[in-house]
């Protein structure tokens, strides 16, 4: 179990969702991004200066969730992770969960 994700390549395509599975622990959903697969991930701030942060709640009886996202949001970054939670509050997952993403090209 953990909080963080291990590093994934969103290529030239944007995140356009996330499909979580029915064992997710309730948490705050952020994100971390590098510009190499192997550097320093920092968290991920909107055009506001606003951390980006999605609010999921697990729900009993629901195989999963398919979670939305704005691709453009993502736009430029090629390597993310997952956080469940926020950097100075993370919630380790309490099942080992695998979340998908589903990337596609932009433009």
């Amino acid at each position: 179990s953990a909080s963080l994700s291990n590093a994934f390549d969103v290529g030239d395509g944007g995140l356009v969702a996330l499909i979580l599975p029915s064992g997710w622990t309730t948490a705050l959903i952020t994100f971390a991004a590098s510009d190499d697969l192997a550097g320093t991930y920092v968290p991920v701030f909107d055009g506001s200066g606003t951390g980006l942060v999605l609010t999921v709640v697990a729900t009993a009886g629901v195989a999963s969730n398919y979670i939305v996202l704005n691709p453009g949001t993502f736009a430029g970054i090629r390597y993310l992770k997952i956080q469940s939670g926020t950097v100075g509050s993370a919630v380790v997952q309490t099942n080992t969960v695998v979340v998908k993403t589903m990337v596609r090209r932009l433009g």
